[in-house]
């Protein structure tokens, strides 16, 4: 007769409350909202909910130089150069990013603290 072997597998999960993170910032969850840091919130995040918007900043954020042309986004991404453009106005009027026009094309980098802060704010 086969002989059963069984396994038990067991593991620690730490699950992190709501104190624990009073620590390190402060948290949508924990502290008072009021309505227009709410509506700043609600700006950047929506902003962050769109893949090609998250693609963008993803190689926007690993750049050596911490910025890039317009004109070297629509190759990665798979849009033209209207559709990085309009993505670019999103994250832009979301404060998630800066541009800096120069002769043609526009260059632009993360703002790190802005996307900081809605790191932080969850």
């Amino acid at each position: 007769m086969p002989q059963q072997v069984s396994t038990v597998r067991t593991s620690t999960v730490r699950t992190s409350t709501v104190s624990d993170r009073d620590e390190c910032c402060t948290s949508v969850l924990s502290s008072s909202l009021d309505s227009e840091k709410a509506i700043h919130l609600a700006d950047g995040f929506n902003a962050l909910a769109d893949p090609v918007r998250l693609r963008i900043l993803n190689l926007l954020g690993s750049a050596p130089e911490g910025e890039v042309c317009v004109c070297e986004l629509m190759g990665p991404v798979g849009k033209s150069q209207g559709t990085v453009s309009h993505h670019l106005k999103v994250l832009s009027d979301a404060g998630l990013v800066q541009g800096e026009r120069r002769g043609k094309w526009v260059w632009y980098s993360l703002d790190r603290r802005r996307l900081a802060d809605l790191r932080e704010a969850l």
